[in-house]
């Protein structure tokens, strides 16, 4: 294809944004007269170019009157808006197919502690990862359900192209739930994790004054060579938690071995939001409760996302737990917002504040990241807003799901009997 100039755009690309999705694009493009969310410093860019080569971002700025684009391909947003890829995190997306079918389910094992790693049976073709894209979501942090341990097991990341290579990275983070316990104290999960973290640091500190010692010794145990991730800040420590007094315990088990802690619901965060923001502790909140699901979660509120921000916390947006409902994260987003937590922080808590939390590659649109954009067609936060574009690495995605494929189905006109209709 030969290279275009802006002056032939109108000309040669009339009506290129509403076309069909689902091809690849050529080595680069570029998406122009676009209203660019970047979820940097840049903030929101007005008449916009970017533009992408090899599936990394290599431009973004104002557009240039006149000015040549030499690249393969060029997207006009018609004033659009456009956004990094949502990125997704703390669900079981690609581990449950349906959630009434024990079969279907790879998300929860009576067995799983430190050492479960859920990515061996995350299914790339689930038909919720096509749905999922549909709400300019496109990547994700997969955790399991756990099981009688306080340790759910180890996150793993994934794109949400549905190829069979889509894992991207596994073993990432740990995962632990604490509080309150149906059949015993919460006393009991706290102080198993802290002697966890204890015996490890023990054993490390002796390691590295006896040398000869520590030649000798056996292999260590997995769980023993996670924990010392943990310890030296490799890997996240991701607690769940909702009162007050265990975050607390929590914070101070922080300052105690140094570790790299994420909390995750924190019903009770904005009692001590203070204390959190100057921890310099993420908290991965679902902007959604609004009400006590039980006496740890007194203090649910829909503006508690926005008083966490306001604090000077990192806040990251999440329908935690879920399979099917991780398309609603814009939604999710919308509500905060409606309730007081600022716009950009709304954005940056769907993308930028999830890639720095768990390293992960995307999260902005930026020079040098991942080409994960989203092309709307409106407000990505409003309820009728779609996407009309979406890009991982650069290459475009569909967004016909199942939903879709079946409701073109029925309603194709057809001799055969309605429940028979190719």
């Amino acid at each position: 294809m030969k290279k275009m100039t802006q002056s032939l755009l109108a000309l040669s690309l009339a009506g290129t944004l509403f076309g069909t999705s689902g091809s690849v694009l050529a080595d680069s493009f570029a998406i122009t007269n676009a209203t660019v969310h970047t979820a940097t410093e840049q903030g929101v860019l007005q008449n916009a170019v970017v533009v992408v080569r090899d599936g990394v971002i290599t431009s973004v700025g104002s557009a240039a009157a006149g000015a040549t684009l030499d690249v393969d391909n060029v997207i006009d947003a018609k004033g659009g808006i456009v956004t990094p890829g949502f990125i997704g995190s703390m669900n079981i997306l690609g581990l449950v197919e349906v959630n009434a079918v024990a079969d279907s389910s790879d998300a929860w094992d009576k067995k799983a502690d430190i050492t479960f790693d859920p990515s061996f049976g995350y299914n790339p073709k689930a038909s919720s990862i096509a749905f999922t894209r549909k709400g300019g979501i496109t990547r994700n942090l997969v955790t399991s359900s756990g099981g009688e341990d306080i340790h759910s097991g180890q996150t793993f990341v994934v794109d949400l192209t549905g190829d069979w290579d889509s894992i991207k990275a596994t073993n990432t983070a740990v995962f632990v739930s604490l509080g309150a316990n149906h059949e015993g104290s919460r006393a009991t999960s706290i102080q198993q994790l802290i002697s966890q973290l204890e015996q490890v640091q023990k054993s490390l500190a002796k390691a590295s004054k006896d040398k000869k010692a520590n030649e000798d010794a056996p292999e260590p145990e997995a769980a023993d060579e996670i924990i010392k991730s943990l310890l030296s800040g490799e890997k996240p420590l991701i607690v769940a938690a909702d009162r007050a007094s265990d975050i607390l315990a929590i914070l101070k088990l922080k300052q105690r071995f140094n570790v790299n802690l994420v909390l995750v619901g924190a019903a009770d965060a904005v009692l001590i939001s203070d204390q959190i923001a100057t921890a310099n502790v993420p908290v991965i909140v679902d902007a959604m409760r609004n009400l006590p699901e039980s006496f740890d979660s007194l203090h649910n509120d829909l503006s508690n996302a926005g008083k966490l921000h306001a604090a000077g916390v990192k806040v990251i947006l999440s329908n935690m737990g879920d399979s099917h409902n991780v398309y609603n994260l814009r939604y999710s987003a919308g509500n905060a917002v409606a309730n007081g937590m600022d716009y950009n922080a709304a954005m940056a808590a769907l993308t930028v504040n999830v890639a720095d939390t768990f390293n992960i590659g995307s999260g902005s649109i930026t020079v040098g990241k991942p080409a994960d954009i989203v092309i709307w067609t409106g407000d990505p936060f409003e309820f009728s807003s779609q996407v009309v574009k979406m890009y991982i690495d650069g290459k475009e995605q569909s967004t016909q799901s199942r939903h879709d494929k079946l409701r073109e189905r029925y309603t194709t006109p057809s001799d055969l009997p309605r429940g028979y209709t190719k």
